[in-house]
């Protein structure tokens, strides 16, 4: 593993606001934070998703709920 400085949550959280660090991160690092921070499949849901969706001002996607059965 590689040596790096261990940061609490709070130090994480500080630099995850702060959006002079947060334009640090490279697109790949965004899109790799971005797919690997939620927990499991739970945390996904469609009013989630449809939030993320209209944050990013994304309108030609929809998401829709499958009913299971």
């Amino acid at each position: 593993m590689e040596n790096y400085k261990k940061i609490t949550r709070e130090d994480f959280m500080k630099f995850f606001r702060d959006n002079e660090k947060l334009n640090e991160l490279t697109v790949d690092d965004r899109i790799e934070i971005f797919r690997t921070i939620l927990v499991g499949s739970t945390d996904l849901n469609k009013d989630l998703l449809n939030e993320i969706l209209g944050d990013y001002s994304v309108d030609n996607l929809e998401v829709i709920e499958r009913k299971n059965g």
